[in-house]
């Protein structure tokens, strides 16, 4: 009967793993083949997880209360490591060989030995511990294959003949032992897994693992002595007929086909042994093992797995003694052990609030390398671009890359030339050259009188057309640097051709208190800068800020007529640290 379930339950396993392969469809991590060699990973926009890959870390929803404080400073970079997810518990049940290791030789589970099942339930409390509280039921079968003459109480008692007492025309005094124990064992594991922290991959399919059990086993065993009548075997002449020269494995099959199956009377077992439950000797034995989980879903696994425990007594196969040497019999060195080979099936169970696959399965290096290839977290510095010769013009976009320092320069990174006649501003004796009065010299100066206005001096037309609109960037505090000096040289050299005109100079800061301060002072410096070492009047400014996000870019423009404003305002928070 138990070999029938064992095969109805393998029956069921294979079945389900075939089911679970086929409806599990992985998410496709590029798009479509169109040719492309390689395609960049892709970002889920329905969970913002990265596709095929582990959970994501900034979802609060996966951290119970006690890791609330490390999320909040992990997301304000107070820390670099995120909490611990919650994850869910795992159960299962499976099946395997149950073999009882003693004194006489056990019984397969393909040579009608016996069997064993198991149900579990186990949690990881870190990527590599995990315990897990495991019930295994066994059935183990153990068969002489080579006659003995036994002192065993079962057999004396019943109608064997002692090995003092034998003779050799005595064939009842051969003896094949035969016993079937029936036990119950409950083992807390502490287990170790290894291989899904990995530096080359982002998760792992197999999860290796060994671990430390212990556990209490109770346990009965029972002997085989009588045949059908209650009468004890005769194994010799004029009784099953077993040949002395026969094979071990013909003995076996001789043994089971004879025999019958109703271990009907108690084996020996130690004097002091304690009991439980239908008078089952109860022990306590720690055991070892290690396995190999295979992953079929995020929700279904395969186990395969090998338990050896070590019970304290020497009685589990209903015996302590060995073969026949002399007139006597041998004596177990050691107690008795229970090898438990078996294969199940595992299943992660959900819980109401958002939780990952249990931790032995997700490698905690997938979100620090997603965050290095694809960050969304990092706090990533300003770009710094290479400007040579530091007129405020990056050297990608720099049209004139070597212009001599201090020099006011246009959007292109090429000296001002106001009056476009070829002859830059800094070279430019005659400032303004109309252009009837163009081509000029190589100092600038044209072929015609210079009319009133030319050099430098606003016509009292005040059109504002030299004034450019533009913008600088801070970085880190309001200093002035060079670069910004520069393009501030550019902007006081066009107001200075345009001087009935004014200058909008505005900033960002609408984000909070602290964004509007940080934009005050950003306004507050440029226009400094322009009254201090430009000698450009301060009620030459309107000064704003608050009109946009970004409070380290500041903006100027042309006023225009409806333009009005302070050019000095306090600060809005100057006691805000």
């Amino acid at each position: 009967m138990l070999i029938k379930k064992l095969l109805l339950l393998s029956g069921f396993s294979l079945i389900a793993g075939q089911t679970l392969f086929a409806q599990e469809t992985p998410t496709p991590t590029t798009p479509a083949a169109t040719g492309a060699a390689t395609a960049a990973p892709q970002w889920s926009s329905r969970d913002m997880t990265y596709r095929g890959k582990g959970y994501d870390v900034l979802d609060s929803a996966y951290y119970g209360k006690k890791s609330k404080k490390q999320y909040h400073q992990y997301m304000e970079h107070q820390t670099a490591f995120p909490p611990m997810p919650r994850n869910q518990w795992e159960v299962g049940f499976g099946f395997g060989l149950y073999n009882i290791s003693g004194d006489i030789p056990s019984l397969m589970l393909w040579q009608k030995g016996g069997g064993g099942l198991h149900l579990q339930v186990r949690k990881a409390w870190g990527y590599t511990f995990s315990t897990r509280l495991q019930y295994i039921y066994g059935v183990g079968k153990n068969l002489d294959v080579q006659p003995t003459q036994s002192f065993d109480a079962p057999y004396i008692n019943n109608g064997y003949t002692p090995l003092s007492s034998a003779t050799a025309t005595n064939p009842a005094s051969s003896v094949y032992r035969a016993t079937r124990t029936e036990s119950s064992q409950m083992n807390l594991d502490m287990i170790f897994n290894m291989k899904n922290i990995s530096f080359h991959q982002a998760r792992t399919s197999m999860s290796f693992y060994g671990y430390f059990g212990l556990g209490a086993l109770a346990y009965k065993t029972r002997v085989n002595a009588l045949d059908a009548n209650y009468a004890a075997y005769n194994f010799g002449k004029g009784g099953l007929n077993i040949s002395a020269t026969a094979s071990n494995k013909d003995v076996r099959k001789a043994l089971q086909s004879k025999m019958d199956n109703t271990y009907e009377s108690a084996a020996d077992r130690s004097s002091n042994a304690s009991t439980i439950l239908d008078k089952k000797t109860l022990d306590f034995a720690p055991s070892l093992g290690a396995g190999v989980e295979i992953k079929l879903n995020k929700k279904f696994n395969i186990q395969i797995e090998d338990r050896y425990t070590f019970p304290s007594d020497d009685y589990l196969d209903g015996t302590r003694l060995g073969k026949a040497i002399g007139n006597q019999m041998s004596v177990s060195q050691g107690s008795d052990g229970i090898n438990y080979f078996s294969v199940g099936l595992n299943y992660n169970v959900p819980t109401k609030k958002k939780s990952v696959e249990p931790l032995y399965w997700i490698n905690p290096l997938d979100h620090a390398y997603s965050e290095l290839s694809y960050p969304r977290h990092m706090l990533l510095p300003n770009p710094v671009l290479p400007d040579e010769d530091n007129d405020g013009v990056t050297d990608q976009f720099d049209k004139c890359p070597k212009t001599p320092a201090g020099v006011a320069v246009d959007g292109h990174g090429c000296p001002m030339d106001t009056d476009g006649d070829g002859v830059p501003d800094f070279k430019d004796k005659q400032l303004i050259t109309p252009t009837e009065c163009q081509p000029v010299d190589a100092d600038g100066v044209g072929h015609c009188p210079c009319p009133e206005g030319c050099g430098g001096v606003n016509n009292g037309k005040n059109n504002c057309t030299h004034i450019v609109d533009g913008s600088i960037r801070f970085s880190g505090n309001s200093a002035i640097t060079p670069a910004l000096a520069a393009q501030l040289a550019t902007l006081a050299n066009q107001m200075r051709l345009d001087a009935d005109c004014k200058v909008v100079v505005m900033g960002g800061g609408a984000g909070g208190k602290k964004q509007e301060q940080k934009a005050w002072e950003r306004v507050n410096a440029v226009i400094e800068y322009m009254t201090e070492k430009q000698n450009i009047l301060r009620d030459r400014f309107i000064f704003q800020y608050g009109k946009g996000d970004d409070e380290n870019l500041v903006v100027f423009r042309s006023a225009s007529k409806d333009d009005s404003g302070p050019s000095a305002p306090p600060p809005p928070h100057p006691n805000l640290k």
